[in-house]
């Protein structure tokens, strides 16, 4: 390829159309309208504003939330029971702890939705109405 002469920059050779009169460009059609628009009245979003609805959503919680509850849950039990436990093999168990670990299932049971868990439920409550059984017994034989 051989270079000849300076013809500058822009000097490109070829064939343009030329543009219609009155410089047209680039257009977006609107469609005509009358006036301005009328905006429609927006109605109250009191429920998701709602302090107690944002409350209420941030209680339910996710999967890993109810789970980890559970276990805290559970974790209480097997604390009050562990202590019902060495009560017993030292032969000073009370009343109170009894009605403690009672306390304990009965409130665990309102949030259970488990059959296994119930049985196992069923199953504490039950030794520890028997033993609250035997200690009234011997109090009154003693």
């Amino acid at each position: 390829m051989k270079v000849s002469g300076t013809s500058g920059v822009g000097s490109a050779g070829g064939s343009r159309q030329g543009r219609p009169a009155g410089g047209e460009g680039f257009r977006l059609s609107m469609p005509a309208t009358s006036g301005p628009a009328q905006a429609a009245p927006t109605n109250s979003v009191a429920g998701v504003s709602s302090v107690g609805a944002l409350l209420a959503l941030q209680d339910v919680g996710g999967p890993l939330e109810r789970k980890r509850r559970a276990v805290s849950r559970a974790g209480r039990i097997l604390d009050v029971l562990d202590e019902v436990k060495l009560s017993l093999l030292g032969g000073d168990l009370a009343t109170s702890d009894l009605e403690r670990l009672r306390r304990a299932v009965r409130e665990e049971r309102a949030n259970t939705e488990d059959a296994g868990l119930e049985g196992v439920l069923n199953e504490i409550e039950t030794r520890a109405a028997v033993e609250l059984a035997k200690l009234d017994r011997g109090r009154h034989a003693s």
